[in-house]
């Protein structure tokens, strides 16, 4: 705020010292007032025209340095303070023109516009510098600002990156440790614990490029064969995969919220039918799970936090080229999802 106002407040401190220096153009022994002619109205008039000139260029200065410096437009700094010299003089001569035709009927003298010009120019001009320099320094200060903040960011997303390598190794690990530790005759255990190993691994390695769809099917296949540990033996799973789905790139766990959703709240009779092909270079995805008999819908049931994540997700890395329709009738509950490169 106080910048602000400082800044307003200079062309009017310049302004001022301009009109002290014209002061001493008609006669600088006796320190006799230009104009010699008119009297306090005159006098004001040429403060209040030097004054109004004077914030006009601090406004034009401004749109200039802007312009001057800015990417698009960067030219010689030699032909830039050419040309706001020529500016500044044409300033000058109209700040003159004015004062004399108000006083003097636009007669125009020119040993006192040599004069006007020989005080005021290097004025305006060291004027001009100052506020250049002025806003020069306050980019390099932003520049130099940003790029600190960049370079801590930076080193800052080296460490979480150093740290997510870190940790995976750790549970990988851990889960090692475990499964060796198991008893051979407990092969549920061990089995139990290596699905959820292939799991975890495929999850962490594989979140930000595209992955083969025959890749992200195996890990279907394990993500179910992990669900049916825990599911009871009445669960009817049906699956189908295209065999013509193989290596067309897709976005890796985009259908295992789906799945976890499924395996979730199915009930009643039991059933989840999951089937994957692809129909005109397009991958289509069907699920469908029943529900028990006295489902309650509720807004945590019926999306889910998963189910909301993925559809921002889709949004976010398929925004022009998938298909979503999630539908729930009495007895089940189906999610359509069609995708195309």
């Amino acid at each position: 705020m106080k910048r602000n106002i400082y800044q307003w407040l200079t062309p009017l401190f310049v302004g001022i010292l301009i009109i002290g220096a014209v002061w001493f153009i008609a006669d600088p022994e006796t320190f006799q007032y230009f104009p010699q002619n008119g009297g306090l109205s005159v006098k004001l008039y040429t403060a209040l025209t030097v004054i109004i000139a004077t914030y006009f260029m601090y406004v034009v200065d401004i749109i200039a340095i802007r312009y001057f410096t800015g990417k698009k437009n960067r030219i010689k700094i030699s032909v830039e303070y050419v040309i706001m010299l020529f500016f500044i003089i044409l300033s000058v001569t109209l700040i003159y023109t004015f004062i004399t035709y108000f006083i003097n009927y636009n007669v125009f003298k020119m040993p006192e516009w040599i004069k006007l010009c020989g005080l005021i120019v290097p004025i305006g001009f060291i004027y001009y510098l100052s506020i250049r320099n002025g806003k020069v320094t306050e980019e390099y200060n932003r520049q130099t600002l940003q790029l600190e903040k960049t370079r801590s960011n930076q080193l800052e997303t080296e460490l979480k990156y150093l740290r997510a390598q870190y940790h995976p190794h750790f549970l990988f690990n851990a889960l090692n440790t475990i499964y060796f530790r198991i008893d051979e005759q407990n092969v549920d255990a061990k089995n139990t614990v290596e699905l959820l190993s292939q799991l975890l691994r495929y999850q962490l390695y594989n979140m930000e490029e595209k992955v083969a769809v025959s890749e992200e099917i195996n890990f279907i296949k394990t993500y179910i064969q992990f669900q049916q540990l825990r599911m009871t033996k009445r669960l009817v799973m049906t699956t189908y995969f295209d065999n013509a789905l193989d290596k067309q790139k897709i976005y890796p766990l985009i259908y295992q919220p789906f799945l976890e959703n499924a395996f979730k709240y199915v009930g009643g009779e039991y059933r989840i039918n999951l089937e994957m092909k692809l129909v005109n270079e397009q991958i289509l995805f069907h699920l469908e799970n029943s529900l028990p008999e006295q489902f309650q819908e509720t807004k945590k049931s019926s999306s889910g936090i998963g189910i909301e994540n993925i559809k921002r997700r889709l949004a976010l890395l398929y925004p022009e080229s998938h298909q979503l329709n999630i539908k729930k009738d009495k007895k089940s509950f189906i999610v359509e999802l069609i995708i195309w490169n």
